[in-house]
């Protein structure tokens, strides 16, 4: 009991010290309000390296007043999407802290939730312009004071994505950059670029989906579009109504998620562009020559060291898969299978690796792989975390269906080529696989001739 109450002395006295600083808060409101409805009114909180814990109200109208602002950094404004509940983001404050921690900046929290928390989408909607307008303003007068356009970063979220559109549509598509964080289809799908997001709108757009099924836009709008898991149905997301409100939302809101981890550093994840997600997963796309000797970008806050490259390429639609908790970041292997079997057999390839005293797992199941004698049958596994070193390799060959006869698959060769690290690739050479039976053996460097 003392320690809870010792807590909840220091939790009083930061409190306190907030309030002295000047702190402000996100505004707090609960499902009453949006039921009722929400005027819009917008709140400006500034979080610096000297106040990555403490958000600065901004004035609309006097930033002589606000010395922490410095015009000569560069800016990021974060804009939150539509909040039916009221509550206020529950990544705010990580998302500010992580990218201070990147760089040197202005970080900027929109806070529009007098305007987003409203059962009625429709009139959130309409107040996504009015929010547009309203910061438009606000970099009109930063300009004024020094800023440049070239150095504001807008990260939208759902709603807040097409929000940053307007900015930059309003400002002649001179923003530096706009990061759209699966954008709001609802509304926007099926308008003119003038009523949505577009890649006119800044310097640079990139954009990710998570949601495109459901509270997500479908087609691409930007230089660079990331499908994640094809942009439907994110791994570890609740599959049924009964799950409650996680069914809506959990697809929506990874696109935050996996933004977050890429802040972060957590991990890497390439994207490979391609024209549909079944081709990606066929491994038919997996070649980066499109980008140069800087190969195929990596998803997130770095994406913008390929700008150049990509706003050469014009609109780009790429893919990537991810785990279901962080780190999302998966490991990209090409896997070579050939066999001897005089039939044509059909099945599903699992292959586990052993090293370090972990294993890596990838599942080979989108649809069935064809192996046919002494033809090279191209597999893309995707393991679940990289290991320095393979010591063993585990697989195991399944038909999926029960009903038939047990097949072996006898394979002459079995290649496995890592996709980042430039290493020799590893071979087995005359294995049996029994349907459903897994194998385990020591991989060995593959002959010269094989690769």
């Amino acid at each position: 009991m003392f320690l809870w109450q010792y807590l909840t002395l220091l939790l009083l006295i930061a409190v306190q010290i907030c309030k002295a600083e000047g702190c402000e808060e996100f505004t707090d409101l609960d499902f009453g309000h949006a039921f009722i409805g929400t005027s819009l009114r917008i709140k400006l909180l500034l979080y610096t390296r000297e106040n990555d814990t403490c958000g600065r109200l901004v004035s609309h109208s006097n930033l002589s007043a606000h010395p922490q602002l410095n015009s000569s950094r560069p800016t990021t404004f974060v804009i939150h999407g539509y909040r039916p509940t009221g509550s206020p983001p529950a990544w705010v404050h990580t998302i500010t802290k992580m990218l201070l921690e990147r760089e040197d900046m202005n970080v900027i929290v929109v806070d529009w939730n007098r305007g987003a928390a409203n059962v009625n989408y429709f009139k959130a909607v309409e107040n996504t312009h009015k929010a547009a307008d309203n910061l438009t303003a606000f970099i009109k007068m930063m300009q004024e004071h020094g800023a440049s356009l070239s150095s504001i970063h807008m990260i939208g979220v759902s709603l807040g994505a097409h929000i940053s559109g307007f900015v930059g549509a309003n400002l002649n598509g001179s923003i530096g950059w706009i990061t759209a964080l699966d954008p709001a289809g609802p509304q926007f799908t099926g308008t003119s670029p003038e009523d949505r997001l577009d890649p006119t709108d800044a310097q640079f757009v990139d954009v990710l989906h998570t949601d495109i099924d459901a509270l997500g836009f479908r087609e691409p709008l930007g230089h660079i579009d990331v499908y994640a898991n094809g942009g439907t149905d994110q791994p570890g997301c609740p599959k049924t109504i009964f799950s409650g409100g996680a069914y809506f939302k959990c697809d929506h809101q990874r696109s935050v998620l996996l933004y977050l981890d890429s802040v972060h550093r957590t991990c890497a994840s390439r994207v490979f562009p391609c024209d549909s997600y079944k081709e990606f997963l066929s491994g038919n796309c997996l070649s980066c020559d499109t980008f140069g000797v800087a190969g195929c970008p990596v998803f997130g806050y770095d994406i913008r060291e390929w700008k150049d490259v990509l706003l050469k390429l014009g609109q780009t639609k790429t893919y990537f898969t991810t785990n279901a908790v962080t780190p999302f970041c998966r490991t990209e292997y090409r896997m070579e299978v050939m066999v001897w079997n005089e039939d044509i057999r059909w099945g599903y390839i699992t292959v586990k690796l052993h090293g370090d005293g972990k294993e890596a797992v990838a599942t080979i199941d989108h649809k069935a792989s064809k192996f046919k004698k002494y033809t090279e049958t191209k597999l893309f596994a995707q393991f679940d975390k990289d290991l320095k070193s393979v010591k063993k390799v585990s697989l195991k060959f399944s038909t999926g269906n029960v009903f038939k006869p047990k097949y072996k698959l006898r394979v002459l060769r079995i290649r496995l080529t890592h996709l980042e690290r430039k290493e020799r690739p590893l071979c087995r050479y005359d294995i049996l696989l029994e349907d459903n039976k897994e194998v385990t053996f020591r991989p060995i460097p593959c002959e010269e001739s094989n690769f």
